[in-house]
């Protein structure tokens, strides 16, 4: 089968989030399973400047207002296709936001010009690759179906896929005029969302399917309480909605071969991570002491609970234990954990902003993960946390409740557990969860055990690739027996 994605992020060319890792490493996983998957992104300055001799193999005039083309070019196995819209995505700051850190004004017209892009793909093809089925990802996708099934490949199957359902992507409804979409569209069964556009609602609307990162959440949306306020078209979709847990590309996360951090181990010669330990401990300026050096690889927001780990670090502190923060977002949770490093020099350390090679570090060297999120669709780092030895302690909720087994005393006793779950989401659960893990990392013998099954964890694309192939598989026998009717 041949396949387009559409993702507003595609690791390792460009990346803010997780999303940008599971469109990265999708492609490849699934073309162990004979699937043909083409990547489509936007061109950022950042994404042009990575590609290598690149062929321009459609051109696309009056692109949501400006002229357009899809460039084409391999790299590293993957057939990327690039939007080469200079006046869209030629200009600094992220993805989504200026240097400034607000969001591009444009931001409707930039991922509009996106969708529709995608769907004259499936209309005209790329000379003779023509797609079998369009797969969407989140909101800055959410229009790929709407564009196709309102053109002439409204034939042509597509999967939307909700990493985040927080995210939206809603907009003023002035912008709809501009969209190049029948006003039938804008109604309750189409975009509209409460008199606004809401893009991600369109593509839950037509997509042929729906796709979350995980089971739990697949389920917690359909709820008041996660659903965000589009639960009632989720559940009216109940039937088309499937829950499939994300992985990790453990090539680029393999502690036995990782280049970014100092010493290489496996879950068998676990002594050599202390190199990476005593590294960590330096790069953060944390004291030698005889507890757990507690880690968080995060977005620095409330969804993460990042407000609960701040109200927590002084105790975690009088626990003994060390703390190392890497991450950016709100700027009061970024004061508030910096000002924790400040009170607790030698035990906590906080580096605001984002680093790929220290977040290999910090899992290479670290001994257990906190990730005390309010809503969680999948998380990847407690997946990459497992694959490290740095044992995840996590709320009972979405993916992380999934991907990790608690060391509640069944578990422990049939040795199956691989972290610690706690809920609800506030400062006295997490630090009982805490206490557990200190109780825990106490106990040498205890402590390895964690860390040998969590890193023997199969974390990997294999089963969740299958599980996209055989929908994809479904869909596309759905479609071509609707066609031979």
């Amino acid at each position: 089968m041949k396949i387009l994605s559409v993702a507003s992020e595609v690791y390792p060319l460009i990346k803010t989030g997780g999303l940008a890792d599971v469109a990265g490493a999708l492609p490849a996983a699934l073309a162990a399973h004979g699937v043909d998957m083409h990547v489509l992104l936007p061109g950022y300055s950042q994404v042009m400047a990575k590609l290598v001799n690149p062929v321009r193999l459609l051109e696309l005039d009056d692109l949501i207002g400006t002229s357009a083309a899809i460039l084409a070019c391999r790299l590293n196995g993957v057939q990327y296709l690039v939007l080469d819209a200079p006046d869209l995505f030629d200009r600094e700051g992220g993805p989504y936001t200026d240097a400034s850190g607000k969001d591009h004004p444009d931001n409707w017209r930039r991922f509009a010009a996106l969708c529709l892009a995608a769907a004259r793909i499936a209309e005209a093809g790329l000379d003779d690759w023509f797609p079998d089925i369009v797969h969407a990802h989140d909101w800055q996708a959410g229009l790929v179906p709407v564009y196709m099934k309102h053109g002439t490949a409204s034939h042509v199957p597509t999967v939307m896929t909700v990493h985040n359902l927080a995210f939206q992507g809603q907009f003023s409804p002035a912008i709809f005029a501009e969209l190049g979409l029948p006003s039938s569209v804008f109604a309750m069964d189409g975009i509209e969302y409460y008199g606004d556009v809401s893009y991600l609602k369109g593509g839950l609307q037509l997509a042929s399917a729906i796709t979350t990162v995980s089971p739990t959440y697949a389920q917690e949306i359909r709820t008041p309480e996660f659903g965000m306020g589009l639960e009632g078209l989720i559940n009216a979709r109940a039937a088309d909605l499937h829950g499939i847990v994300n992985g990790i590309d453990t090539d680029v996360w393999d502690p036995a071969n990782d280049p970014m951090i100092p010493a290489s181990y496996s879950h068998s010669k676990l002594k050599r991570r202390q190199i990476n330990r005593k590294a960590l401990a330096e790069r953060f300026g944390l004291e030698e002491t005889t507890g757990p050096v507690f880690t968080v690889v995060s977005r620095l927001t409330w969804q993460k609970g990042m407000d609960v780990l701040a109200e927590a670090a002084d105790d975690i502190v009088a626990m003994g234990g060390r703390l190392a923060v890497l991450g950016a977002g709100d700027p009061a949770l970024e004061a508030a954990l910096a000002g924790a490093a400040e009170r607790h020099p030698g035990r906590i350390g906080a580096i605001i902003g984002y680093d790929e090679a220290l977040s290999h570090l910090i899992h290479a060297g670290g001994d257990a993960l906190l990730v005390p999120s309010r809503f969680e669709p999948c998380g990847l780092t407690q997946l990459c946390g497992l694959r490290y030895g740095n044992v995840p302690i996590v709320a009972r909720i979405g993916g992380l409740a999934d991907t990790i087994i608690d060391a509640n005393e069944a578990a422990s006793a049939a040795r199956v557990a691989t972290g610690f779950q706690f809920s609800p989401v506030t400062r006295d659960a997490l630090l009982q969860a805490v206490r557990a893990a200190i109780r825990a990392f106490a106990e040498p013998r205890t402590w390895s055990r964690l860390q040998d099954r969590g890193m023997k964890s199969d974390v990997s694309w294999e089963r969740s690739a299958a599980r996209y192939v055989a929908l994809y598989a479904d869909l596309h026998t759905a479609h071509t027996d609707k066609t031979t009717e």
